[in-house]
C-alpha cells in the first residue's frame, strides 16, 4: 500500500483529498502546513506528497526544496489556485512531479498520482535497466545504483521520460550514458516507438549526413539506391545520438535545423521530410570550452542542454560498487553456467580502491576476466587482473589524495622560487607572499600548508564565478569531484551565490 501525505491548512480540502485517496486504498497522513510536512517526512517514509502552495509558516515551495533535499526520490504533487498558477510552475522546475489547479477534481488526482507512481516504480523495479523494460535485446546490463549520486540521476531520468524535449547525456565513456537514454525512451509515451542508436564518432565524416537523413539514388558516388536515413527510421520514437561532440561544424547546423523544425532534406534531395522524434544525444567532451574555441555551436548545445544529464564516473560513487559486484558475478554466472559467489573482502577492497578509468565498461570486464582465471568458487586477489592490483588505493592513500585533487603542486612549489610569485589563474592573478632572507638564502615565513590553503581556496572562488555559482558545472569544468567541492567549500566559508 502506498503511503501519501497530505498537506493543506483548509481543512474541508484535506479531508476531501484524504477521502478520495483512502477510497482508492492509499494510506493517508496529514499535515497542516510546510513546516508540518517536513518534519512528517524527515520522520517517516512516504511515496508521495500533495501540498498546497499557500501555506502559513512556511509555504509549499520552500517546504519541497526541502523535502527534495531530504529524498529526491519522494514524487510532490502541488495544489494551486488559479491566480497561482505561476507558483505551481516554479514548484515544477523545483522538483515537483506536476500540479493541480483548484478546485480539485478527486478523479484528476488519483489519475495523475496513479500515473506518477506507475512511472518510478517501472523504473525502480529494473533498478533503472532499460533492458529489463522488454527491448527486443540481450539483458546484458542493468542501470545498477543506490548512491546518493545516482539517485539524484534518477530523479533527473524519472522527469525527463514523462515529457517530449532534447536530452543532453555528459559523462566519461563508460558510465551507462546509452542506459540512460533508453531508460528516458522505454519509460515515457514513446516506449512502445522504436529507439533508434547512431554512434557518430564511428563513422567517416562524408557519410555522417547521408546515414542520419538518408540520399537519394545517384546523390554521389556509391549511392546505387535510395536509403532512408536514421531520422526518417525513428520517426515516431527516439533517436540517441552518441558522441555528438565528435561532429563537423557543418552537420551541426543541419542537426539543428532538425532539432528546431523536425525537417531534414535527404542528400540529392529537393523535398523536405518532417518526421517526429525525440533526440536524445551523449557526449563525454568539454562543450564549453569547444564553444570558446569555436569548434560546437552554442546554439546547438543550448537546445540539447534543456535538462542535462551528469553521469557521475565511478570513482565518485564508489558505493555502488559492490552492487555492481553482485549484479555482474550473477549476470557471469548465468552466462558461463558457473555459481561463483561474493569476492572475498580484501579483493572487494581493491575493487573498491581502483579509480576505474574506464568506469562500469571496466568493471564488467574485469568480473568477467575474474571468471575466466578463477578455479574456484570465489573471486580472489589472485583473480584480479594486475592494473587492479597495482594500482588500487587503500582508504587512507585515497582520503588523501581526494584532498590533494585540486591543488597544483607545481604551481605552489615554483611560487616558493620568488620573493613574490603570482600564478595565473583565469583572467585573475593569485598572488602567494613569501618572505626570504636575502643575506643567507633561508625562507624566514614560508608555510606550506598556508600557501596551500590560500591556493586552493582562490582556485575555488574562481571557478565558481567563471561558471556563475552553478556547482556541477564547476565540478565538471574544474574537474573536482562535486564532493571535494562542496567540502572545501564549506571549509572556506565560501558562498557560491555571491558569484550567479
Amino acid at each position: 500500500m502506498h503511503k501519501v501525505l497530505v498537506v493543506d491548512d483548509d481543512k474541508v480540502l484535506q479531508d476531501s483529498v484524504k477521502s478520495a485517496l483512502e477510497y482508492h486504498n492509499f494510506q493517508v497522513d496529514v499535515a497542516d502546513n510546510g513546516k508540518e510536512a517536513v518534519n512528517a517526512v524527515t520522520t517517516s517514509k512516504y511515496d508521495l506528497v500533495v501540498m498546497d502552495v499557500n501555506m502559513p509558516e512556511m509555504d509549499g515551495i520552500e517546504a519541497l526544496q526541502h523535502i527534495k533535499q531530504y529524498d529526491p526520490t519522494i514524487i510532490v504533487i502541488i495544489l494551486t489556485a488559479y491566480s497561482n498558477v505561476g507558483d505551481a510552475v516554479k514548484a515544477v522546475k523545483e522538483g515537483a512531479y506536476n500540479y493541480l489547479e483548484k478546485p480539485i477534481s478527486s478523479e484528476n488526482l488519483v489519475a495523475l498520482i496513479k500515473r506518477a507512481l506507475k512511472a518510478r516504480s517501472l523504473v525502480e523495479t529494473s533498478l533503472f535497466s532499460a533492458p529489463a523494460l522488454s527491448l527486443g535485446g540481450t539483458n546484458d546490463d542493468k542501470f545498477v545504483g543506490q548512491s546518493d549520486e545516482m539517485k539524484k540521476v534518477f530523479n533527473v531520468i524519472q522527469k525527463l521520460a514523462q515529457v517530449n524535449t532534447p536530452v543532453l547525456i555528459r559523462g566519461e565513456s563508460g558510465t551507462g550514458k546509452e542506459l540512460v537514454a533508453k531508460a528516458i525512451h522505454f519509460n515515457g509515451p514513446r516506449k512502445d516507438e522504436k529507439f533508434v542508436t547512431i554512434n557518430l564518432a564511428a563513422i567517416p565524416d562524408n557519410l555522417i549526413e547521408s546515414e542520419l537523413f538518408g540520399h537519394e539514388k545517384g546523390a554521389f558516388t556509391g549511392a546505387s539506391e535510395r536509403k532512408i536515413g536514421k531520422f526518417q527510421f525513428a520517426d515516431g520514437g527516439t533517436i540517441f545520438l552518441d558522441e555528438i561532440g565528435d561532429v563537423s561544424p557543418t552537420m551541426q547546423v543541419k542537426l539543428l535545423r532538425a532539432l528546431q523544425e523536425k525537417t531534414f532534406t535527404p542528400v540529392g534531395s529537393n523535398r523536405d521530410i518532417k518526421v517526429d522524434v525525440r533526440v536524445i544525444a551523449a557526449s563525454h567532451k568539454p562543450f564549453e570550452e569547444m564553444i570558446k574555441l569555436g569548434t560546437f555551436r552554442e546554439d546547438l548545445f543550448y537546445r540539447l542542454n534543456v535538462l542535462p544529464v551528469y553521469l557521475p564516473p565511478l570513482r565518485e560513487r564508489k558505493s555502488d560498487i559492490p552492487h555492481l559486484v553482485d549484479y555482474y558475478i550473477k549476470y557471469f554466472n548465468d552466462v558461463h553456467n558457473l555459481n561463483i559467489q561474493a569476492p572475498t573482502d580484501d579483493a572487494l577492497e581493491l575493487l573498491k580502491g581502483y579509480k576505474w578509468p574506464g568506469n562500469i565498461r571496466e568493471l564488467r570486464n574485469v568480473i568477467e576476466h575474474c571468471f575466466i582465471i578463477e578455479s574456484g568458487d570465489q573471486i580472489k586477489v589472485s583473480s584480479l587482473p594486475d592494473i587492479v592490483k597495482k594500482n588500487a588505493t587503500s582508504k587512507t592513500e585515497d582520503r588523501e589524495e581526494k584532498d590533494e585533487s585540486i591543488i597544483d603542486i607545481k604551481q605552489i612549489k615554483d611560487s616558493v622560487l620568488d620573493e613574490v610569485k603570482s600564478v595565473p589563474l583565469g583572467k585573475s592573478q593569485f598572488n602567494i607572499q613569501l618572505k626570504i632572507d636575502d643575506s643567507k638564502g633561508e625562507q624566514t615565513d614560508l608555510d606550506f600548508q598556508v600557501a596551500k590553503e590560500e591556493f586552493e581556496r582562490e582556485f575555488i572562488v574562481q571557478a565558481l564565478r567563471i561558471n556563475k555559482g552553478k556547482i556541477n558545472q564547476t565540478a565538471l569544468k574544474a574537474n573536482i569531484p562535486k564532493k571535494t567541492l562542496l567540502r572545501k567549500i564549506e571549509k572556506y566559508v565560501i558562498n557560491p551565490k555571491d558569484y550567479y
